[in-house]
């Protein structure tokens, strides 16, 4: 009896494991959190993105610099320079290689250059960023890109994070490779319509990651330029008043 008893308990066990396994396979989130690490994975690992201090680019015709270890963001468009520590939020400005004074009007640049820094460096890192502390993962099932390939979509929002946590997005990610090969933006969590719809493909090896440079669609071509990830940038190129040259950040 107490044979038959112990055997019906183990069978009972492995019952409850099997739905447990069943339900973790079938559920959005666990499902949305694996394609995230795949994703992270393909892009070269959670460690060589960590130890990679360096980011270079060009977007919509501002160049900026990142130093991650350091907390340092360069952003220049045109002779206006600003640098900031995106921790402080503090730093410096020049027009035309002539420092601005303490002002109001700097002090709005500087915030300016800090949002900026959030939403140039996401165009460019996106893929790193979804397992982030307040980023919200659902499995939206299968899709196709708007170059009709198959593609496994997650939705993505945001739980009081950032400068405009009412955003949300689409991803598609290749069944294939694991990469993102395109996204939707939505304004706003409710919207039933995207912003917009792009690629985001072009993938290269900078350092020992991958990047991202085209961003474009049907109704327009655009595109991240001068990417790179170096493995050292000097301390002058932070205090440079004057615009850098493009070609000596490789």
């Amino acid at each position: 009896m107490k044979l038959n008893k112990l055997l019906i308990l183990l069978l009972f066990l492995v019952a409850l494991q099997g739905h447990k396994a069943i339900a973790q396979s079938i559920n959005p989130d666990a499902k949305a959190a694996a394609l995230a690490r795949k994703v992270m994975d393909s892009m070269g690992g959670e460690q060589n993105w960590n130890n990679t201090r360096f980011l270079a680019w060009t977007f919509n015709n501002q160049y900026q610099i990142w130093d991650k270890h350091q907390n340092k963001f360069r952003w220049e468009r045109d002779s206006l320079v600003s640098i900031i520590d995106t921790q402080t939020k503090a730093g410096k400005v020049y027009v035309a290689g002539q420092e601005m004074p303490e002002s109001e009007e700097k002090q709005k640049l500087l915030e300016r250059t800090y949002a900026l820094w959030i939403n140039n460096a996401y165009w460019l890192v996106m893929p790193f960023k979804l397992q982030d502390p307040g980023v919200q993962l659902k499995y939206a099932g299968e899709g196709e890109t708007l170059a009709n390939e198959k593609a496994d979509i997650l939705g993505m929002s945001f739980e009081s994070v950032g400068l405009t946590p009412q955003n949300k997005y689409k991803l598609w990610v290749a069944k294939d490779t694991g990469l993102i090969t395109q996204w939707a933006f939505y304004r706003n969590s409710t919207d039933a319509e995207p912003t917009f719809t792009r690629r985001w493909s072009d993938y290269k090896t900078y350092g020992n990651i991958k990047l991202a440079s085209d961003r474009s669609n049907p109704l327009s071509d655009f595109k991240l330029t001068d990417l790179a990830a170096p493995a050292n940038v000097p301390d002058k190129v932070f205090n440079s008043p004057n615009p850098v040259s493009k070609a000596s950040i490789k």
